[in-house]
C-alpha cells in the first residue's frame, strides 16, 4: 500500500495529529509584542531581529512602552530601525507601540499618535493581575480600537462583549506573571468568538519562543488542538493588514 494510503488509513485522530503536526513544521513564529533598549528591554532592534530570526520567526513587532513623555522619541526610532533593516533579514519587522500605564482618559489620543507617527502594530498594556494597572485601560484600548490589547487579566464580561463588538485581539502571553490569566482569557475568548493571538512580550532573547512552545502555552490555557490554526492564522492576518499600512 502506497505511503499516502497507509496515512490515511489510519485512524481519524492519528491522522489528525499528523496534519497539525506537519502544519506547525511548515509554519514559522509571529510575535507581535516585544520590547528592546527604548525601553525596558535588552537588545537594540537589530539584535532582537537577528535574534528572532534565529529562533524560527517570520514576523516581530518592536512595542516599546510608551507614554506622553517618549512616544515622540521611540516610534521615530523604531521606524528607522525597521526601514534599515528591511531586505536585509529573512523577517517582517513591524514598527508598534505599547500604551503603558496611561490613564484611561488618556489612550485614546495616544493610540491615535502612535498611528500618526508610523507604529503599525498598536498594543495597549492590559489590566494584568500582577501589577496595579488602573481599572478601566482594558475598557479604554477597546475604546480606540488596538490592534492588540496585551495580558488583559481577569478581563469583564462587558467588556468582553466589547472587544468581540469592536474586533479587538486579545492576548495570550508567554510572559511570566502576566500569563496567569491565561485561561480566563482564552476560555472567555473562545466562548464569545473573540479574536486571540499569542506573543512573548519578549524582554530579552530567551524569552523568545518556537511555534511549538506557543502551541503548548495555547493548549496550557484550554485552547482545543482544533482552534490552534485558526489563531496562528490571525496573527499572519494582523501583520498582512499592517503591512498594507507600511
Amino acid at each position: 500500500m502506497p505511503l499516502s494510503q497507509t496515512v490515511i488509513a489510519r485512524t481519524t485522530n492519528s491522522y489528525i495529529w499528523i496534519s497539525h503536526l506537519l502544519c506547525f513544521i511548515i509554519m514559522p513564529m509571529i510575535d507581535l509584542h516585544s520590547h528592546t533598549v527604548f525601553s525596558d528591554g535588552v537588545l537594540i532592534p537589530a539584535e532582537l531581529a537577528r535574534r528572532a530570526v534565529a529562533t524560527g520567526y517570520e514576523a516581530l513587532a518592536i512595542t516599546d512602552h510608551m507614554d506622553h513623555s517618549n512616544i515622540d522619541l521611540i516610534i521615530p526610532r523604531i521606524v528607522k530601525a525597521v526601514n534599515a533593516l528591511r531586505g536585509h533579514m529573512p523577517i517582517t519587522l513591524l514598527p508598534g507601540a505599547e500604551i503603558t500605564h496611561v490613564p484611561p482618559a488618556l489612550i485614546p489620543d495616544l493610540v491615535k499618535e502612535a498611528r500618526r507617527l508610523g507604529a503599525r502594530i498598536v498594543i495597549v498594556h492590559g489590566e494584568t493581575i500582577v501589577e496595579p494597572v488602573v481599572k478601566g485601560t482594558n475598557r479604554a484600548a477597546i475604546e480606540a480600537g488596538v490592534d492588540i490589547l496585551a495580558h488583559p487579566g481577569l478581563i469583564s464580561e462587558d467588556d468582553l462583549l466589547f472587544a468581540r463588538e469592536k474586533s479587538i485581539t486579545l492576548e495570550i502571553t508567554a510572559r511570566k506573571g502576566h500569563s496567569i490569566s491565561n485561561g480566563h482569557v482564552a476560555q472567555s475568548a473562545m466562548r464569545l468568538g473573540i479574536p486571540l493571538t499569542i506573543n512573548t512580550d519578549a524582554h530579552e532573547p530567551s524569552n523568545l519562543i518556537s511555534l511549538e512552545t506557543a502551541r503548548r502555552i495555547l493548549l496550557s490555557a484550554g485552547i482545543c488542538p482544533d482552534k490552534l490554526q485558526a489563531i496562528f492564522s490571525h496573527a499572519r492576518n494582523l501583520v498582512t493588514k499592517a503591512i498594507g499600512g507600511m
